[in-house]
C-alpha cells in the first residue's frame, strides 16, 4: 500500500522509503541494448534486454561490450516496464514475452527479480538468458518469476571450462541441478568451438549430464562463429581464437547424434 508523506511527520524514513526497501519499480538495472522483436531467444516475439556485467571472460563472447557493468544506462523497472507495455500484443499473438541476457543477467539479480515480478503481474512469459555462474542464494530470488531458462553450459570439463571462460564451472553445474530440482524448464545451448568443444568426449559428457536431469525441454547445438572477433578487434581486445574457423557441418550432425542417443530434445 502506498503511504502518502503528508500523513507523516517522523524525522526518520520509513521502511517503505528506506533505499533498503526500494519499490519494485524504481530498482535500477544497467542496461547495455534493447532488441524489441527478438525472435532466437526464447518463444514467439520477444522483447530481449541486454544487461551490462558479467564475470566471464569466453574467449568467443561476440558481447565483449556488455561486460564491464558500468558501461550500461542504468534505468528503472518502471521506465523498462513502460516501453516493454507498448509489445503486449505481439507477446499475445506469438506467444512471446521478455527475455534478459547480457552480459551475465544474474550480477543484476535485484533487477532480474523486481522486472520480472512487474511481468508476471501483467502476464507477459519471462525467460532468463544465462551462463548459469549464479550462487543458488540468487537463483531463489528470482526464480519464481521465472517461465524458462536458456542456458548455456560451455564445457563439462573443469579445466577445460577454465580455459574457455576464465572461471570454474562449479556454480554453473549446482545451478543446472537446482533448476532441474525446482521443475524450472530448460533450454540448453552449447556453443561448439574446433579444438575447445568439438570432441567426442565433450559432447558425450555433456550429453550425459543432461540426461540426469529432468526439465531439459531443448538442447541446441550453436556453431562457433566470428562475430566476437570483429568486435574485439573494433574494441581493441586481443582475440585468442585468431584463425578459428566454424566447425564443419558433420561436426555438428555428430553432436546431434550424441544427443539423440540420449534421448535428449535436439533440435
Amino acid at each position: 500500500m502506498r503511504t502518502d508523506a503528508s500523513l507523516s511527520h517522523s524525522a526518520s524514513p520509513s521502511p517503505l522509503s528506506s533505499p533498503l526497501h526500494k519499490p519494485a519499480s524504481n530498482v535500477i538495472g544497467y542496461i547495455h541494448s534493447v532488441e524489441t522483436c527478438g525472435t532466437v531467444d526464447g518463444p514467439g516475439i520477444r522483447y530481449v534486454l541486454f544487461l551490462s556485467g558479467c564475470p566471464l571472460r569466453c574467449l568467443y563472447c561476440h558481447n565483449c561490450d556488455t561486460w564491464d557493468r558500468q558501461a550500461g544506462e542504468p534505468k528503472t523497472v518502471e521506465d523498462v516496464m513502460a516501453d516493454i507495455e507498448r509489445y503486449k500484443n505481439y507477446f499475445h499473438f506469438s506467444g512471446g514475452g521478455v527475455t534478459l541476457s547480457g552480459g551475465e543477467p544474474t550480477v543484476q539479480t535485484p533487477f532480474v527479480k523486481a522486472l520480472f515480478h512487474q511481468c508476471r503481474i501483467e502476464g507477459i512469459h519471462t525467460c532468463l538468458d544465462t551462463s548459469g555462474y549464479c550462487e543458488i542464494e540468487k537463483a531463489e530470488q528470482f526464480l519464481p518469476e521465472t517461465d524458462l531458462v536458456l542456458l548455456d553450459i560451455k564445457h563439462m570439463d573443469p579445466r577445460q571450462h577454465r580455459r574457455l571462460t576464465g572461471v570454474d564451472n562449479d556454480k554453473i553445474l549446482a545451478f543446472a541441478k537446482y533448476l532441474s530440482q525446482q521443475h524450472t524448464p530448460v533450454w540448453i545451448r552449447h556453443v561448439i568451438v574446433p579444438g575447445y568443444t568439438d570432441d567426442t568426449q565433450s559432447i558425450t559428457e555433456l550429453c550425459a549430464f543432461l540426461a540426469s536431469l529432468q526439465n531439459i525441454n531443448r538442447l541446441t547445438f550453436l556453431p562457433y562463429h566470428t562475430m566476437g572477433s570483429v568486435k574485439r578487434a573494433e574494441l581493441g581486445i586481443s582475440d585468442p581464437l585468431v584463425g578459428v574457423k566454424p566447425p564443419e557441418p558433420t561436426v555438428m550432425e555428430a553432436a546431434r547424434a550424441i544427443a539423440t542417443q540420449f534421448g535428449l530434445p535436439v533440435d
